[in-house]
């Protein structure tokens, strides 16, 4: 790179919002605005503070690194959202996340321990959105293999949506929404995911693919549990969102054991997401540009 060509940073703009952060090889001078980036002393950013002998550069790098702070902020906003909980041998998690128009629930059982009875397998997550959106289901898949007893039925990525159900306008746990692969006098038939009936009667029922544990022995078990098919040890729901939806909506989270809303359940609560790489690397280069801003001239 040639000295007079130092690198440059340019915060593409659209609508008084930092879209992203892209960098240029060539500088360029003046206050123009240039396909769409504001590189002049009048950016909406705050002006360097340090000496007067700060270059015109080391201003426009200190802006620069003011928005990456901002999109790595706008970033974070956006990582999923996961819920965590656990009661005695229990524990599972549930992430909600946005991909594309759609929402993404993908719930996992996590404990270590054998499933034995159904009381031991996960069949259902409650939680509440608030305004009550009615989501369209869309599909259902097993993120780990299934079995009946020690055979084998199906691997990882299995369209499991015959099994599965979904339902708002519900009033259970302080939720209105909730899914699951057994009836528990709330979901039926019409309340499926798309897919066809792998096992059993047409509606959801006992624990049939409901999720066995990380930790489970699909060879040990009594009777309800050796002649059902169980999915260890998570699956990926889409549900298709009519409108714009926020993360921050969803709360009262509640996972579901066994075949009866008597059986053991247990309140999840919010832990906060770790980064996804594009965030730590727009950390990153905001923590370089900050850190270039604070050296003088020699």
């Amino acid at each position: 790179m040639d000295a007079e060509d130092p690198p440059k940073a340019i915060v593409l703009l659209s609508e008084r919002r930092v879209r992203s952060v892209t960098v240029f090889r060539h500088l360029i001078r003046g206050g123009e605005v240039i396909e769409g980036a504001w590189v002049g002393p009048h950016a909406p950013y705050p002006r360097c503070t340090c000496s007067a002998t700060c270059s015109p550069m080391r201003s426009i790098v200190f802006r620069s690194a003011s928005a990456l702070c901002l999109a790595v902020s706008m970033n974070a906003v956006a990582a999923p959202v996961l819920f965590t909980g656990s009661s005695g041998g229990l524990a599972a998690t549930v992430s909600f996340d946005i991909v594309g128009s759609q929402l993404q629930v993908v719930l996992s059982n996590t404990s270590t321990g054998d499933v034995l009875v159904p009381s031991d397998a996960l069949t259902a997550v409650f939680f509440n959105i608030a305004g009550n959106p009615l989501l369209t289901r869309n599909s259902a898949i097993s993120g780990g293999p299934t079995y009946l007893g020690s055979t084998n039925v199906s691997g990882a990525g299995t369209v499991v949506g015959g099994e599965w159900a979904y339902l708002n306008g519900l009033s259970q746990y302080s939720a209105n929404s909730g899914i699951s692969s057994s009836g528990l006098g709330i979901f039926g038939p019409g309340d499926r995911f798309p897919g066809v009936n792998l096992s059993g009667p047409t509606s959801p029922n006992g624990v049939e693919y409901a999720l066995a544990s990380a930790g489970d022995n699909p060879a040990t078990g009594n009777a309800g549990i050796l002649g059902e098919e169980l999915t260890k040890a998570s699956v990926n729901f889409l549900l298709t969102t009519a409108s714009p939806f926020d993360l921050s909506a969803i709360s009262n989270v509640t996972f579901q054991y066994g075949t009866d809303l008597s059986e053991g359940h247990f309140s999840g609560s919010t832990r906060r997401s770790v980064p996804e790489p594009g965030t730590l690397v727009l950390a990153g280069l905001a923590l370089m540009a900050a850190a270039g801003v604070g050296r003088r001239p020699r």
